[in-house]
């Protein structure tokens, strides 16, 4: 079995696999971890050698569910949590007072069933003025005597903020590393590729997020950009999926030691970690970025709002749905056709259980845009979404579908 790569983590020295394992998106059934398929997975991919799994607080579920599934054991009877590294994170952005995050540690390791986690980041720091009513809440003192008492290993934080303040975070605290989103259609956004080169420069670990930009650069490529990676074959002759080719974008980066993908199906934990055993850095040819170059350029003139569907924004005081409606949105400007304004329409109808998740039922409150880490126009893109998605045609046609499958 190909073996994923590993890098060397440069403000801890640990070799990390080159491929981590993103755990947010654990597929559910109804509202709980699918945990049969997801310790499969779990399980290939340590297999595999993924040796980072990544997860939060703020993630429903999601460090109890991998918690259970690393606490068993392997063929050999060895228990898979010796074989990883497990990072979560502070949920920085709900932090009111210095003892509540003991306490969030404490439930943290609680769940995930350890006495020390590997790597502990601030979660979603966002400005250096966030940063600094953190430094007023004691969250320094609170990471290095949670480090002191052996709680945690590793410290570091993640980003979702523009570049400045990100350079400026990096420099207010001897950060052992980092996380950032990072991918080709990000070159220049939030800390982008100067923050990843800036970090690296001061020695601090990088681990990557959103490198398929929450599959958008996977599964919901515009037709003219999938043509041109469907009929692009490298140097050697061979040809590479869409997801291939966005993962090795991200490791030719030297500065990069950990790329996190989401995965949820046991064929994405294949495909990504046999591309992981080979991506070496700086081994995409120039004829590799002249293609990816054309594929971000077929990219930037269709989407329509940059979401990578990351659920920050949620939940809505008005049971709007809003990644899913702006995702229909950039689908409807990619794909066209009515399929994708009669899935949205069905999809986020009214039901007996639960209300309209259509963009319409916006307020206008706000609340959504204050939570996003992307700083998006939400508000302005739901009501575009509605005018655009949106039609008393396709209400009534959804109303009676509906009515006739009993729902």
């Amino acid at each position: 079995m190909e073996q994923v790569l590993k890098r060397t983590m440069p403000g801890t020295g640990d070799e990390v696999s080159i491929l981590g394992f993103g755990c947010m998106r654990f597929k559910r059934n109804l509202a709980a971890t699918d945990m049969a398929k997801a310790e499969q997975q779990v399980r290939r991919a340590i297999e595999s050698g993924v040796n980072y799994f990544d997860t939060a607080y703020m993630y429903p579920g999601n460090e109890k569910a991998i918690g259970a599934i690393l606490a068993k054991t392997d063929e050999q009877g060895l228990k898979l949590r010796d074989r990883v590294f497990i990072a979560t994170k502070l949920p920085f952005p709900v932090l009111k007072a210095r003892e509540e995050m003991d306490r969030f540690l404490d439930t943290s390791l609680e769940r995930l069933g350890v006495t020390r986690i590997d790597y502990y980041l601030v979660h979603n720091i966002g400005s250096m003025e966030a940063w600094e009513r953190g430094k007023k809440l004691g969250v320094v003192e609170f990471l290095e005597k949670a480090k002191a008492d052996g709680k945690i290993g590793h410290i570091g934080f993640s980003w979702h903020g523009n570049l400045q303040s990100f350079r400026n975070v990096i420099d207010d605290y001897p950060w052992e590393f980092c996380q950032i989103q990072y991918n080709y259609l990000d070159e220049n956004f939030q800390a982008g590729t100067e923050g990843l080169k800036y970090a690296a420069s001061k020695g601090v670990g990088v681990v990557v997020m959103e490198p398929l930009r929450g599959g958008t650069i996977v599964g919901k490529m515009p037709h003219d950009a999938k043509h041109i990676i469907d009929s692009y074959s490298d140097d050697s002759g061979r040809k590479r999926s869409p997801a291939d080719w966005g993962l090795r974008w991200v490791w030719n980066h030297p500065e990069v030691t950990c790329v996190l993908s989401g995965m949820n199906d046991m064929s994405q934990v294949e495909e990504n970690a046999l591309a992981a055993s080979d991506a070496l850095p700086g081994a995409l040819s120039e004829n590799d970025l002249a293609m990816i170059g054309r594929v971000r350029d077929v990219f930037q003139r269709a989407i329509r709002i940059n979401c990578t569907g990351c659920a920050y924004c949620m939940p809505c005081p008005y049971g709007v749905d809003i990644p899913t409606c702006l995702a229909s949105l950039n689908s409807n400007a990619i794909f066209g056709g009515v399929m994708s304004k009669g899935m949205y329409n069905f999809t986020l109808r009214p039901t007996s259980n639960k209300p309209s998740g259509k963009a319409s039922a916006c307020k206008k409150c706000g609340v959504c845009e204050t939570k996003c880490p992307q700083h998006l126009p939400i508000v302005k893109t739901l009501e575009e979404t509605a005018k655009t998605m949106e039609s008393p045609v396709y209400s009534a046609a959804i109303g009676i579908i509906s009515k006739f499958m009993g729902r």
